[in-house]
């Protein structure tokens, strides 16, 4: 495995690299030190990150913190983020979906072939449902928070395959330079990355200025490695916004646990008319917090998703 400076290892536990359909890929694992019968009975728990400049695994620490103390977790740095493959590439829906597949995989070698529970934040959301739909023997229960696709006005039911954002703003961003990192798209990121830049869109997502100063830091130094810019233009781009996703919230099988908060940028979840009354689906609300309310309300956030997943 490369060694790598200890600012960019993003959680405790055993870090492992492993190689899948989707390339190279990075991810934290840990399971409680001794087990009893209601460790060894609890499901394998995956984490999937959100999607922005600066993602990767740092932002489910406290869940993974959390989980690693009753049940095995894995936490996955996806394709293009932390510490995973961030070659120059297409980011797709189907690449980000199968390395949910690859992780899916990694955990069945490691802890056996039951099925695992998967939780996954804001646009990784879209990709747990897309797997959970196509492998739904392999994933027992969703938690999906403050998940996209939900937005009053824009709900999604084009045919499978294609992405909300138009090819030309790609290749726009994939001007000359882009690919060594020297073009106006890499500009624009460096941009977006600058430490109070960065700062200002976690405040949007808190909707307050407490933000976790672990995870901005955190932010700050991923965004500074080779390869950074890939897959976040790709991000900017909407490419990798699914254009059928509501239709897969509604093939959802599984029993599914969503959650938001009431603070900041992602508030809009009109939508979630389209599966409240679904017999599989359960909403709860997190009042006064942003979307990543597990940071904000964590005994509250972790008591109830240790319920639904018991």
């Amino acid at each position: 495995m490369t060694p790598v400076p200890a600012e960019l290892v993003a959680l405790s536990g055993e870090r492992f690299e492993f190689n899948g359909r989707a390339g190279r890929l990075c991810g934290y694992f840990d399971a409680p030190a001794a087990a009893n019968a209601a460790t060894a009975a609890a499901a394998p728990l995956l984490l999937v990150h959100s999607m922005n400049a600066a993602a990767s695994a740092a932002e489910v620490k406290p869940l993974f913190d959390h989980a690693r103390r009753s049940r095995p977790v894995l936490a996955l740095d996806l394709p293009g983020f932390g510490l995973s493959d961030r070659s120059d590439r297409a980011y797709t829906p189907r690449l980000m979906t199968d390395a949910v597949h690859d992780a899916l995989d990694w955990l069945a070698r490691r802890c056996g072939p039951q099925p695992v529970d998967v939780l996954g934040v804001s646009l990784g959301c879209e990709f747990v449902a897309r797997a959970a739909v196509e492998a739904p023997a392999r994933c027992r229960r969703l938690a999906l928070v403050s998940p996209t696709g939900f937005r009053g006005s824009k709900l999604r039911y084009a045919p499978a395959g294609g992405s909300v954002g138009p090819p030309w703003l790609l290749k726009a961003f994939q001007g000359p330079g882009f690919h060594t990192g020297s073009g106006w798209g890499a500009g624009l990121f460096r941009q977006l990355t600058r430490p109070g830049v960065i700062r200002y869109f976690l405040e949007r997502t808190w909707g307050s200025k407490a933000i976790d100063e672990t995870l901005w830091r955190y932010c700050v130094a991923t965004t500074r490695q080779p390869g950074a810019h890939f897959a976040p233009l790709h991000f900017l781009g909407a490419v990798l916004f699914s254009s059928d996703v509501n239709s897969l919230y509604e093939a959802l099988s599984q029993p599914v646990w969503m959650s938001h908060g009431t603070r900041g940028d992602f508030t809009d979840y009109r939508g979630k008319h389209t599966v409240e009354n679904r017999a599989n689906w359960r909403i709860r609300v997190f009042q006064d917090t942003g979307a990543l309310m597990y940071f904000e309300q964590p005994a509250a956030f972790c008591a109830e998703l240790d319920r639904f997943l018991d």
